[in-house]
């Protein structure tokens, strides 16, 4: 609270960093035709160019994740230029730019990173404040210098186009192709926590996070609510040329569930992809399960189910099998959830930091 008594809204209007920015005169705008747009499974169709499934998806999976598909979770682009400034002006598909547990930045904003030797550090991002049209910068004044960049998109909004803003001369370029080893994209699939609930921007949700630390390109399909392993989303999701599949699907179903699909899922992505390793992420231990009894069995009987469900797999002779244990993905302390489910941007540094040793030791054992 402020001296005078007053808090909220008011307080912040005396404070210019709480402000949102408006993009300057002057700019060119460029659309993203030509740069390297990377998240994307399935070429993007004309109705939403980076839809998350492919249009025939329709009608075949259930409703709530054709709908969810729309969100652009994980899409980014990689662009080089020169410019001493950046902007984005991007229309959005909904007008719910926030919810009510998850900041607008998180869900409809735009979020800009900049490669700084051989990885990639944050630089600014796109604050949404209307409906349907942003236009804002993203960075700015920037040091002269071409360098590549990375802008990651909104993880619970859909988009219908995005330009980038930049001072006229600048130069705007397609960045250099990724390695061949490190060219195929990790898969995840899963739920709202794959998805990104509740990151404060696009490039905190965890997939995005393993894509920089690993720099390859990752493809998010977490559908929130609705990562339940149908046989039709499974059999879409194995097409996917994966470097690894990441499965992180139990905060959605119970162990009746885990124990029907689980196995036909892996089934389906060893019979496509023989070579890919599948890391299988137990549920994470709910932050009040310590005192809550039944948010603490349903993690336990859910866990369980995972593990049987991958002895019979062995017992099969399904090779490639990795599993990434509940206790180390949240903490201890409580503190990295919104809700006791839902990550904040801590808890979604330690969900990532708990998956990348499996990741990367899967990915070793492949050869890259």
């Amino acid at each position: 609270m402020s001296p005078n008594g007053s808090d909220g809204p008011a307080a912040a209007r005396g404070d210019p960093n709480m402000v949102a920015a408006e993009a300057g005169a002057g700019l060119q705008w460029h659309d993203l035709s030509g740069l390297e747009v990377e998240g994307l499974g399935w070429p993007g169709g004309a109705e939403l160019p980076w839809r998350r499934l492919p249009g025939r998806a329709r009608g075949l999976v259930p409703p709530a994740v054709w709908d969810l598909s729309a969100h652009t979770a994980g899409v980014a682009v990689r662009f080089v230029t020169d410019a001493a400034e950046i902007s984005a002006r991007w229309e959005l598909v909904s007008a719910a730019l926030a919810m009510d547990h998850m900041p607008a930045t998180g869900v409809s904003g735009l979020d800009l990173y900049a490669r700084d030797g051989g990885g990639w550090r944050w630089l600014g991002v796109g604050r949404p404040t209307d409906f349907p049209v942003n236009e804002k910068p993203l960075a700015g004044p920037l040091p002269p210098g071409r360098r590549e960049y990375l802008l990651c998109f909104p993880l619970y909004n859909g988009l219908r186009r995005l330009e980038l803003g930049l001072p006229r001369g600048a130069r705007l370029e397609r960045a250099a192709p990724r390695p061949p080893e490190r060219r195929r994209p990790v898969v995840f699939y899963g739920t709202s926590v794959v998805q990104g609930g509740c990151a404060s921007r696009p490039g905190m949700a965890y997939p995005a996070i393993l894509g920089r630390w690993l720099d390859r390109p990752t493809i998010n399909l977490g559908f929130s609510g609705s990562g339940r392993m149908e046989p039709e989303v499974a059999g879409l999701v194995a097409e996917l040329d994966a470097a690894a599949f990441a499965i992180d699907c139990l905060p959605n179903v119970e162990e009746p569930l885990v124990t029907e699909r689980l196995a036909p899922l892996v089934r389906a992505l060893r019979a496509s992809r023989p070579e890919a390793p599948v890391v299988l992420v137990e549920n994470l231990v709910y932050a009040n399960a310590w005192l809550v009894e039944p948010r603490r069995r349903r993690c336990e009987e859910s866990n369980r189910a995972l593990r049987r469900a991958m002895e019979g797999l062995a017992a099969e002779g399904v090779r490639g099998l990795w599993r990434v244990p509940a206790e180390g993905l949240l903490g201890a302390d409580g503190e990295a959830t919104v809700d006791g489910t839902h990550a904040t941007d801590v808890g979604f540094l330690r969900i990532a930091a708990a998956i990348r040793p499996v990741l990367e030791a899967a990915l070793a054992a492949r050869g890259g």
